[in-house]
Parts: C-alpha cells; sequence; structure tokens
C-alpha cells in the first residue's frame, strides 16, 4: 500500500474543505506556509496543490482555474497520485545513472541514451545479481535462447551498448567483461 502526503500550499480555505472530505481522497492533508514548506524534507515524498507553479519543487499540482467543482479536484488529486506512483515504479537508479523504463532511455544529468528492449532487459537483469553472468546464461536469460545454440548475439548486444555508453557519457566501467562473465559496475 502507498502512503500518499498531499500538502495544501497557503490555501487554508482549501485544506479545510478537503480535510471534510479526505476518506474520498485517501491520503494524508498537511497545510503548509511558504516558511513551512522550505522546511520540509523529502519533498519528493510529497505532491505538492498551490495556484501557481513553485520553483524547483517537485510533484506539483498547479491549479488556477478556481472556481473547481470538488468532484474535479479530487480526481485532479487521485490522478497525479496514480501518475507519482507509476514515475517511481519507471525509474531503477545505477550507481550514477537512471534508467527510465517506459522510455527506455538511461541518463545522467548531462546526457542521455536511448536503449533497445534487449538492452534494457540486459541491464536489469545483470543490476539484479551479485555475481558475473556468463554468457550462456545470459542468452538463456535474456534472449530465451537454448544454450546449445551458437551464437554472438550476447556478445554483440554487449559490444553495443558498450560503445554507446562509452560514446555518450565517457564511461569505460559500467559494464565489466571479467573471467566469469558480465557484470555491471
Amino acid at each position: 500500500m502507498n502512503i500518499k502526503n498531499l500538502i495544501i500550499y497557503d490555501k487554508k480555505i482549501i485544506f479545510d474543505i478537503l480535510n471534510e472530505i479526505k476518506e474520498e481522497l485517501n491520503c494524508n492533508l498537511l497545510f503548509k506556509s511558504e516558511s513551512d514548506l522550505l522546511k520540509t524534507s523529502n519533498l519528493e515524498n510529497y505532491l505538492i496543490l498551490s495556484d501557481h507553479r513553485i520553483q524547483n519543487l517537485p510533484n506539483q499540482i498547479v491549479i488556477d482555474n478556481f472556481p473547481l467543482k470538488i468532484n474535479k479536484l479530487i480526481e485532479i488529486i487521485n490522478v497525479n497520485f496514480l501518475k507519482k506512483n507509476f514515475n517511481v515504479k519507471s525509474e531503477v537508479i545505477l550507481g550514477n545513472y537512471k534508467i527510465n523504463l517506459n522510455s527506455r532511455a538511461m541518463y545522467n544529468e548531462k546526457n542521455n541514451i536511448d536503449l533497445t528492449e534487449k538492452e534494457t532487459l540486459l541491464i536489469l537483469y545483470l543490476k539484479d545479481k551479485n555475481k558475473p553472468c556468463s554468457v550462456i546464461e545470459l542468452q538463456e536469460a535474456v534472449w530465451n535462447q537454448s544454450s546449445d545454440l551458437e551464437t554472438h548475439t550476447v556478445e554483440t548486444h554487449i559490444y553495443r551498448l558498450r560503445k554507446k555508453i562509452k560514446d555518450k557519457f565517457n564511461d569505460n566501467n559500467f559494464l565489466k567483461s571479467l573471467k566469469d562473465g558480465y557484470s555491471i559496475n
């Protein structure tokens, strides 16, 4: 079960109204003024409802077209909680990189690359292993190919993925080739 937290920013009347019907929202409600909001830690764990965009704050719901029917407001809030939950589950952090599973993009603060479906599956499989994976293991687990097939699919994909990562991120150490197989650093 996801804990949902909603901060109503600087609109006490909206907080009071939503607090009366909070069972329909199924979330924790907090009221914050500007000074309180800036002191709040882990703001990425909250949705923030405001009537204007606040610089450098994540997860904002901006509603600037009041009056608004209460059912519409509840719908907007619930949809944003669903989006937030979906986005949290769709991003994987690997060292200095993040992978967006929806768009199959790998990125850091400066650059990004598009990944193929197999490259994404390969990275995720290697991420979950605590030891190097052999070509045969990867062939069976990621490509669903029999280990007795004579193919260089795994090596070819790893070569291309390494090249992408080196060209875009200048990183030769993300995907390691060891004597026991491949691993992610």
